[in-house]
């Protein structure tokens, strides 16, 4: 920062404001003299980048559908390494506006900073928690679909083992793991089988990870080993990585099929890997920040978190496109019971994990 930009924050903050990212001044919200068009919104990435063909990318989309919806101002910051986080945090509270989203664990501790020192903002984090009175959790229960989705692999499996990995051991990477592995458990139980789920032991909270979020080649090597094990269904929790684990299933040739995560792998992937793509474990982020961000305009945000359920149409599984014909009509229908089962209370998926 300039010792020029230094003077002028600590004599006028908000022209340094309008300097430093050309948004309209502190914006008032509805109620208090302000309208829509003076708000405006600020998001910020985790290391990963924008696209990410994850979290990232459907925070953002969400953020650009509350834009379109409300007639507000909306940009992102890009962090492309951790140095990027805070400093990108705090450019988002230096413009001025009076929303601002972060993504994923790593923007945790910055976002509790400025929380604490801004607390004129409405804050949102997705996918991890930060406790403070003007930040909004935004967390979705994924062992409820990863549950589907290990079932139905269980019950596509050919060879009778399938494999998840991950990115980190993190709790919204395991949340996955863990409903994945009981998904094919509960399988095993209803038909009288024995597919095997590699790479995580759900007792242990331990298994397979890549180490980061952005690495292909990590992700390809780990599911090559994967599909020299046997395994003929991969469930990846790996961000970009996961690119790998489809390339791997790729260049298989019919040896191996992929699950996604977050968004619907058959829209944000190359379409080259729709003939692998068995399905995919949704987090709907672009509806919750929709709503989150209208609940800043019009002054009814609370620090509750938001937590997406099947029940709420927070998280599902996505449609078989390509593959559908994969799909026995009565795997489909135990699936469709599954969700209804766990929608109503019925079935109960655990996880140590599960966000409260």
């Amino acid at each position: 920062m300039s010792k020029s930009f230094v003077i002028r924050a600590s004599a006028m903050i908000g022209a340094a404001v309008l300097l430093l990212a050309g948004c309209a001044p502190a914006p008032e919200r509805p109620g208090e003299g302000g309208t829509g068009e003076q708000f405006c919104a600020r998001m910020v990435t985790n290391s990963g980048g924008l696209n990410d063909r994850s979290f990232n990318d459907a925070s953002w989309k969400g953020l650009q559908q509350a834009a379109t919806d409300f007639g507000i101002g909306v940009d992102v910051l890009v962090s492309t390494s951790e140095t990027d986080l805070a400093p990108n945090v705090q450019q988002a509270v230096y413009t001025g506006c009076g929303f601002v989203l972060t993504v994923g664990y790593e923007l945790a501790p910055a976002t509790a900073d400025q929380a604490q020192k801004n607390p004129g903002i409405d804050f949102a984090i997705v996918d991890e928690v930060v406790d403070a009175p003007n930040v909004k959790p935004i967390v979705f229960d994924t062992a409820q679909a990863a549950y589907l989705a290990g079932y139905l692999a269980a019950g596509v499996s050919q060879t009778g083992k399938v494999a998840t990995f991950g990115g980190g051991n993190q709790p919204p990477v395991t949340l996955f793991m863990d409903g994945f592995v009981d998904g094919v458990a509960k399988y095993n139980e209803v038909h009288g089988t024995a597919v095997v789920a590699l790479g995580w032991d759900k007792a242990t909270q331990d298994g397979v990870f890549t180490g980061d979020f952005e690495d292909i080649n990590k992700g390809l090597t780990t599911a090559q080993g994967f599909i020299d094990q046997g395994a003929d269904v991969i469930l990846p929790v790996a961000g970009q990585v996961g690119e790998g684990a489809a390339r791997a299933a790729l260049d298989s040739k019919g040896k191996a099929l992929v699950i996604w995560v977050d968004s619907d792998g058959y829209d944000v992937l190359s379409a080259e890997f729709r003939p692998i793509l068995l399905t995919s474990v949704l987090k709907n982020t672009g509806d919750a920040v929709v709503e989150i961000v209208k609940s800043s305009i019009d002054g009814t945000f609370t620090n509750s978190q938001y937590v997406g359920t099947l029940a709420n149409g927070g998280v599902d599984i996505a449609a078989f496109h390509d593959l559908a014909n994969r799909v026995s009509p009565e795997l489909s229908a135990e699936i469709d019971q599954l969700r209804a089962d766990i929608i109503s209370g019925t079935l109960s998926v655990i996880s140590p994990n599960t966000p409260r």
